[in-house]
């Protein structure tokens, strides 16, 4: 089986061409294996890139633990930058079929080739059953409200990108808060579906840094749909303005939750490698 290895802020995935190549018939398993930093070729997680009925191509994503997701920020950016590159597409903008629907891509391209991407990530899901999570039962968005972890309150936001996320602000990003705190609150009872958590440290109203524990996955170099949701939680708490720029330790994210309700991520697509999987 041909792969290419792309990644997009550090947000690394083995993506498999579906066009012209028969699909993985067990992909979950092939996930956990494929993507394995020791025994296979590592990444965080195994993207399919396959035909599509409504779109250019459809994108399913897989974390490295084997488990399905809805969508994937980065993911899709590359998902674009192959279709384009490779010609199964050549059409700018792309439209890429998700598990949270068709996204519009634009591209800019370089040289021929696609360099960086602008996605229409769509509509914030904000209210609580549909993100999911029990917060903030009966209102019409979980804003600054607090989370018990083991004795530990935190204030968070939940945004749903199509995929869940709680954001919490804080002054510190440490490995203790990360990978301590992380994967307690990704399995809280709180959301019945797990959830992405970014914690999140503002240096203005304009930018921020931030470090991810991702749903299936566990820290992330970046994550697309975070900065999304980072993006509309600094709105909704009254901290950013619309437009804000995320320094992840794999590199810039820029989103603009824009005015008619859509949010809009730019970013880097880039190729690593290709190779050849045994199986």
């Amino acid at each position: 089986m041909r792969f290419v290895k792309m990644q997009g802020a550090g947000n690394d995935y083995v993506y498999v061409d579906c066009f012209r190549q028969s699909p993985p018939q067990f992909p979950e398993e092939l996930a956990r294996r494929i993507a394995d930093r020791h025994f296979g070729v590592g990444g965080d997680g195994l993207i399919l890139i396959v035909p599509s009925q409504v779109a250019d191509a459809r994108m399913r994503m897989f974390n490295a633990d084997g488990s399905e997701a809805e969508m994937c920020g980065n993911g899709v950016r590359c998902v674009a930058k192959y279709v384009y590159d490779s010609g199964i597409c050549r059409n700018n903008p792309l439209r890429i079929e998700t598990g949270r629907g068709v996204l519009t891509l634009d591209l800019l391209i370089e040289h021929d080739r696609v360099s960086k991407v602008r996605v229409d990530m769509g509509e914030p899901i904000l209210g609580p059953s549909e993100i999911p999570t029990t917060l903030g039962a009966g209102l019409p968005s979980v804003s600054e409200t607090p989370l018990d972890v083991d004795g530990e309150t935190f204030v968070v936001t939940c945004v749903s990108m199509g995929n869940p996320h709680c954001v919490i602000f804080t002054q510190e990003l440490t490995d203790v808060l990360v990978h301590g705190r992380g994967p307690k609150i990704e399995h809280h009872p709180a959301f019945p579906r797990r959830v992405n958590v970014e914690f999140v440290r503002l240096e203005s109203r304009r930018e921020g840094t931030a470090r991810v524990w991702e749903r299936g996955a566990g820290e992330t170099m970046a994550c697309g749909t975070g900065a999304c949701a980072i993006g509309v939680a600094g709105v909704l708490t009254g901290r950013t303005e619309r437009q804000l720029r995320i320094r992840l330790p794999g590199g810039v994210l820029n989103v603009e939750w824009s005015e008619n309700n859509h949010v809009f991520l730019t970013g880097p697509a880039e190729e690593v490698f290709r190779g050849e999987w045994p199986d």
